[in-house]
Order: structure tokens, then C-alpha cells, then sequence
């Protein structure tokens, strides 16, 4: 049973923590993820853009995949399903095919379509029973080809879109996808009180959770932030586990040619990152 994000935020925007947002890419990743999530006894939210959707053959085949794993593992964990940067088509299809959460990224239209675009979407995922996430001022980096250079969000824009009805707000903070380059400024947290101050008790998302220093994760969940992304770092460990196992010649020796072999070390490694990320966003023990 798929839930939606909404309560989880509330619950996490109270006690202080923030629940980590993991994409997944195929059955392996997931798999980690739940049993990671179950282990450890935290809620968990699946996030799948719109690229990863495609690789795996569609949005349909993603939800009747995620909601069968999680009846077969037995997974008692909050668990959500989450479209990540959808295009209005996408959040549609996300809809119908049985998510549990969308995210619509409006960022890149004008404020005037944004609004109209997220107020039409707002009023579906109520009647369904979905949660929201709208964003403000595109996040940095590269995410699926969409290349954004890391906007501040403006507040008053903000707040336009809060008013709305959504559930949860991305706002840009100069945090941005991928890898972090070497002359990144860090955080704004001036830019981030100004939000709160404007949107009030509305759970605010970190998009590009990978690479932030922890002790600026820790302040963003102080001041409101309670779902952050991650993505990139499992792509990195399972890469460079999955590395590490063909070149010691691990897939010559026997089956080590057997896919379910051959995949192991780097399922492994995704849930030594989500177990890494979960304990740092302090969601350990809190499903």
C-alpha cells in the first residue's frame, strides 16, 4: 500500500528530520532501497523523473512493480511513489498509472503559467488523494538533460504557488543536481528563512542532496527542509562497486557472470548510501 507524502512531511517537519527522497533506476535499486528502508525502520519515498520512467518501459510497469515488492517483501515502512520533475503531461500519466505523489516542476514556464498549471493539478491530486510538490527557481546541474543553473527561488513567488494548495515546495537555494563543483558556494540559508518566513508551515524539499556537507544538511532540516533528494551518490557507489567486481576478474571466475552476481556488489553498496543518507537525515526509527 502506497501512501502519500504528505503525512510523512507533516510528521518529519515536527520532529525534526527529513525523509530521504531515493530515485531508482531499475528492480535492483529498489529492492535495496525497500529492504534498506525496512531495516532501518525509516519511511522512504521512490522518486522516478521522467528519463528513468522511459528506461523502464513506462510509468504503468514502475508502479505494478514497486506496490508487488513491497507486498512480497513484506515492507511495513511508510513507502511513496514519486514522480520527480514531471512535465504537466508526465504528472498526468503518473496519476493514471498509480503513483502516489507527484512532483510537477513548473520552473522553467513564466509565474502566470506555473500558477495555472499547478492550480489544475492541485485540485486532481485532491480529489485522488495525492500529495503535490511544486518547485520554484530551477535547481542547478543536470537531471535528465534539463540543465538549470541554480536560481534563488524568490519568496513572494514562492508563497503565490504555496497559496495554491500543494503539499510540499522545492525551493532553489543554490543547491544543484550531480556532482558539486569545486567552487560551489554552499547554501543559502538567508534565502531559505525568507521562504519559510512566507510559506509558514509548509515542508520544504533539498533538491541535490549529493555532496552537500552534512552539517549544512543539518541546518537546512532545522529550518524547515524535511524531504531531501538523492540520486547521483547511489549511481556513484553502484558504478564504482559494480567497478571494483569486474576488474578484480570476479565475473570470470564460476557464474560471476550471472547477472543476479554480477549486480550484487553494487545492490549492496546502494544500501550502504541510503542506510549513510537515512542516518544523517535522521529518519532512522521514525516509520
Amino acid at each position: 500500500m502506497l501512501v502519500s507524502v504528505k503525512e510523512m512531511l507533516q510528521k518529519a517537519r515536527a520532529g525534526k528530520y527529513a525523509v530521504p527522497q531515493i530515485n531508482i533506476n531499475n528492480l535492483e535499486w529498489t529492492k535495496s532501497v525497500l529492504a534498506t528502508a525496512q531495516e532501518l525502520q525509516s519511511p522512504v519515498i521512490l522518486g522516478v523523473s521522467e528519463g528513468a520512467g522511459k528506461y523502464m518501459t513506462g510509468f504503468k510497469t514502475v508502479a505494478a512493480m514497486v506496490k508487488a515488492m513491497v507486498e512480497e517483501m513484506g515492507i511495513t515502512v511508510p513507502v511513496a511513489l514519486h514522480l520527480d520533475h514531471g512535465t504537466y503531461e508526465g504528472c498526468l500519466k503518473c496519476i493514471e498509472a498509480g503513483f502516489s505523489s507527484i512532483m510537477f516542476d513548473g520552473s522553467h514556464y513564466p509565474i502566470d503559467e506555473n500558477v495555472e498549471k499547478t492550480r489544475e493539478l492541485v485540485k486532481i491530486c485532491a480529489e485522488k488523494g495525492l500529495s503535490l510538490e511544486a518547485e520554484v527557481g530551477s535547481i542547478g546541474g543536470e537531471e535528465d538533460g534539463v540543465v538549470g543553473m541554480g536560481e534563488f527561488a524568490d519568496p513572494n513567488e514562492c508563497k503565490m504557488i504555496a497559496d495554491l494548495g500543494v503539499d510540499i515546495l522545492a525551493a532553489g537555494i543554490g543547491n544543484i543536481h550531480g556532482k558539486y563543483p569545486a567552487n560551489w558556494p554552499g547554501l543559502n540559508f538567508e534565502v531559505l528563512a525568507a521562504v519559510k518566513e512566507k510559506v509558514g508551515d509548509m515542508p520544504l524539499v533539498l533538491h541535490g542532496g549529493t555532496g552537500i556537507p552534512a552539517d549544512m544538511i543539518k541546518k537546512a532540516i532545522s529550518l524547515g527542509v524535511s524531504k531531501i533528494n538523492v540520486n547521483t551518490e547511489c549511481q556513484l557507489s553502484f558504478a564504482a562497486a559494480t567497478r571494483k567486481y569486474i576488474e578484480e576478474g570476479k565475473d570470470l571466475q564460476g557464474k560471476g557472470y550471472d547477472p543476479r552476481k554480477l549486480l550484487a556488489p553494487g545492490a549492496e553498496a546502494i544500501k550502504e548510501t541510503v542506510k549513510e543518507k537515512m542516518e544523517l537525515f535522521g529518519s532512522v526509527g521514525k516509520a
